[in-house]
């Protein structure tokens, strides 16, 4: 297989995998829960209605739930970034901080739902990945240790982190099988980064990166055995 057919052939799986969340419905969670006038970020704003008297329609600001430790300063830094860029783009929904993964004790970890956490997706999840890169720019300031942060919105990264993952292994078995090396289409350092962790233990191959900027891909390499 030549490695042009094997970018066409990655890509198709890749993407495809994204189809059915491209537009990011988001039902799994429901709405945001109602607020309390004491809670951070609770207060509402309506919009008037129109002469004829309709009624306002009332527009709850996201929460932060299951907030961080407070000694974590930087994890509520992004918390509140977050939940202040939802409030100035005027989405219905909640923020809330989870617990990072035992194995990625540092990272940060945020997740977005309710009504508008579609909106907040966007196609193929370019909003979302936007939100993201303004967080990190915020919490890694120069000088500082580098902590990831990760947003999520009604699990749209988790899923696709499992299939990119599913994939990986799969066409590393495929690497091994054929002993040819397998090229991703172009990634963000964030799929980058999904491909790599799953495979890294993943007998019979190594992974790569090459290319520069927008055009950087990973590559599956089969090893001798």
């Amino acid at each position: 297989m030549s490695e042009s057919n094997e970018d066409e052939l990655v890509a198709d799986e890749s993407w495809d995998s994204e189809a059915s969340d491209e537009d990011g419905d988001g039902d799994e969670s429901g709405e945001g829960e109602p607020l309390d006038s004491n809670e951070e970020g609770a207060a509402a704003s309506g919009e008037a209605g129109d002469a004829n008297g309709d009624k306002r329609r009332r527009r709850r600001r996201p929460r932060s739930d299951d907030a961080p430790l407070p000694d974590d300063e930087r994890a509520r830094q992004a918390l509140d970034f977050v939940t202040k860029l939802m409030i100035q783009m005027q989405m219905e929904c909640t923020v809330r901080a989870r617990r990072p993964k035992p194995e990625e004790p540092a990272e940060v970890q945020l997740e977005i739902s309710g009504r508008d956490a579609g909106r907040v997706i966007g196609k193929k999840g370019q909003v979302l990945a936007a939100v993201q890169y303004l967080t990190n720019r915020i919490v890694n300031r120069p000088g500082l240790d580098r902590r990831y942060v990760t947003v999520d919105a009604e699990g749209y990264r988790s899923r696709r982190d499992s299939t990119l993952a599913s994939m990986a292994r799969r066409l590393g078995k495929q690497a091994v099988d054929e002993g040819k090396i397998i090229t991703f289409e172009p990634m963000n350092p964030r799929d980058r980064r999904v491909i790599h962790l799953a495979l890294a233990k993943f007998e019979g191959v190594v992974t790569k990166s090459e290319g520069e900027g927008d055009d950087r891909r990973v590559q599956i390499i089969p090893v001798r055995r």
